[in-house]
Order: structure tokens, then sequence, then C-alpha cells
């Protein structure tokens, strides 16, 4: 019996010292390699890609953010709210998400039918900061005229603003709504918030 409680004791101690290890090196020093490594390699990305106008942070270029007003190019719909902490889909049964498009469809004034499929649906994350260019021309019009620009100098804002797929190939083609927000604004002389 002895023998046997003793080589518990010695099973648990050593179990105990392989899990004080681990949390050491996977709790700890792995965690810190991992977050200096960000800091050498990609400090903009690892800081949270902030962008600031005149030294103040206006947004990130990864985390889409709620534009409204008809003077504004309008994000994709967030289910999330663009909240980081509580990013993803909506989850939203087939009937349920038809109702919702319907219900964006009919607050944007747009046809379900013929718009832009990511006008009137959430990303899967609820924080992507990128449209389709279909989506951004869409837009022309209503931003024009609520800004008394020419639609022809706005749209042309759009296309510099539009970035191809990565590598040629991989993704599609898509506009980031926060750094045209910004042009728009320095175009129109205003503040971009």
């Amino acid at each position: 019996m002895t023998s046997t409680m003793s080589s518990f004791v010695k099973q648990s101690w050593a179990a105990l010292r392989v899990m004080l290890v681990l949390t050491v090196v996977l709790g700890l020093v792995y965690p810190a390699l991992v977050w200096g490594v960000g800091q050498v390699v990609a400090r903009h990305q690892s800081a949270g890609s902030l962008v600031r106008v005149d030294g103040r942070v206006v947004g990130s270029s990864l985390i889409g953010q709620q534009w409204s007003g008809d003077q504004w190019f309008h994000g994709r719909p967030s289910a999330s709210d663009y909240s980081g902490d509580t990013s993803g889909g909506s989850n939203l049964s087939g009937s349920a998400l038809a109702d919702e498009v319907a219900k964006r469809a009919s607050a944007a004034g747009l046809d379900p039918t013929t718009a832009p499929a990511d006008a009137l649906t959430a990303s899967g994350s609820g924080l992507d900061p990128h449209i389709s260019p279909a989506y951004a021309v869409s837009q022309v019009g209503r931003l024009a005229a609520a800004r008394g620009l020419d639609p022809a100098r706005v749209l042309a804002l759009v296309r510099q603003h539009t970035t191809g797929r990565q590598l040629g190939f991989l993704g599609q083609p898509r506009v980031d709504v926060l750094a045209l927000n910004l042009a728009l604004a320095r175009l129109s002389g205003g503040d971009p918030r």
C-alpha cells in the first residue's frame, strides 16, 4: 500500500511540475514572445492599425465603423454594431435573414433584387472595413447631391480608393470606407467625423 501511495505522490508531483512549467511557458513566455515579434515585425498592425488625422485617432484600417448621413459613404451593415468585443455574424435563420435584408433595403431605399449584397448583408465578423466597388458606386449619386459635388469627381475618388485582388487572384476588389471618407473630407474641406 505504501509503495502505491509513494508512486501516487511521485506522479502527482511530476504532474504538478509539468503543469507549472507549461503554465509559465505557454501562459507567459509564448504570449510575450508573440507580442515582441509583433512589435518588431508588424508594429502598426499589432497596435490596432489606428488611423490618425491631425494627431487624432479617427478609426482603424482593420475594423469597420458606423457612418451615417447622406454626406458619407456607408460601410457594410454589422450584426454586432461594429463592436470588436462581440464580433460575429447574426446567425439568423433563412426567413429572419430575409426579413432583416428587406428591412435594411427599405431603410436605405434600395431594391433588394438589384442592390449589391454587401449593402444589405453583414459580414461574418460584423467588422468588415471594406465594401465592394459596386456598393461604393451605388452611393455616389446620394453623396454627390448631399455635398453639392460633381458625381464624376466622387466616382473618380471611388476608383482611386479601389484595391484589386491580393496577388492578382485572391479575394475580391474592395474599397476601404474609412480611407474613402477621409479623402472625401479632404476634397470637401470638412472634418472627417
